[in-house]
């Protein structure tokens, strides 16, 4: 059975109306076609003219689509409002069933390069949408979350920062990253689909990866000087560390917060502060 049918799918979630410029390719509001895909986009409301917009790009969970993201507002509206397009890209079709994943693993079939798609996906909306390419957050959702990790583990510099939500590496962990990497990690304490000590699929032949072995891949990227964090809050049920003894032009939090295996309210907020203190 293919790694595939175990990847995890993220909540639907009904589209509701925004005042935000839906931005499709054509008036209908369908996704942008590229050669490698396609994606969805919303820009925001008030750009002065020649100003170039922030980018944040999310990449759905196991199952799910691009449209499904743009239907989440608790998502997408709180980038809109600070000034944000909102980009999200479609993975590929799954093989078994419906809806969309992203090549991560090593034993998927690759049937697509995807660091290779999300810059056809950026050079594509930078020209059609006047668009920032030096500021772009990278997302996404569980599969989602899982590919922002390993993107920002091979191509760190194709982006300004990378954010992935209940998702890390998948075992064997990756033996080292190319580095310095930007990133905030943020996780649920029950989360049980990809629990932070990772879990047994298909009799042991797939295995999900350590959260925390993931933020010592991080550190060793960043050349951390210690394990511990340096600075540690706890807000109630939510536990945040930084780690900021690191090499020039790094950034490294991890995030816990309550709830199992989902997006936490108030995260885009959380995002953006953290993206813009960067």
């Amino acid at each position: 059975m293919k790694i595939l049918q175990f990847l995890t799918a993220s909540a639907l979630c009904s589209v509701a109306l925004t005042n935000h410029a839906s931005a499709g390719c054509n008036d209908s509001g369908e996704p942008c076609l590229i050669e490698s895909g396609d994606y969805h986009i919303s820009l925001p409301d008030g750009l002065q003219n020649g100003a170039e917009a922030p980018i944040v790009i999310f990449m759905h969970g196991y199952g799910s689509n691009g449209g499904n993201t743009m239907g989440n507002r608790k998502l997408v509206d709180p980038f809109l409002d600070q000034g944000y397009a909102f980009i999200a890209p479609n993975g590929v079709p799954r093989l078994n069933g419906h809806g969309s994943t992203w090549i991560f693993h090593p034993d998927q079939e690759q049937r697509r390069d995807e660091l290779t798609f999300m810059n056809e996906v950026l050079d594509d909306a930078v020209e059609k949408f006047n668009l920032d390419r030096s500021r772009v957050l990278l997302s996404g959702f569980s599969a989602g979350a899982f590919m922002t990790s390993y993107l920002a583990c091979r191509a760190p510099n194709d982006f300004t920062a990378f954010a992935p939500v209940s998702g890390g590496f998948w075992r064997p962990h990756p033996e080292n990253c190319t580095g310095p990497v930007k990133l905030l990690q943020t996780h649920g304490w029950t989360d049980g689909t990809v629990p932070l000590e990772g879990r047994i699929l298909a009799n042991g032949k797939f295995r999900q990866g350590d959260i925390f072995h993931t933020l010592q891949i991080w550190r060793d990227t960043n050349i951390c000087d210690q394990m511990r964090a340096d600075e540690r809050t706890v807000d109630g049920d939510t536990w945040r560390r930084k780690w900021t003894h690191c090499t020039k032009d790094s950034a490294l939090e991890f995030v816990m917060v309550p709830g199992g295996h989902t997006l936490p309210d108030g995260w885009a907020d959380m995002a953006i502060e953290w993206f813009e203190g960067l």
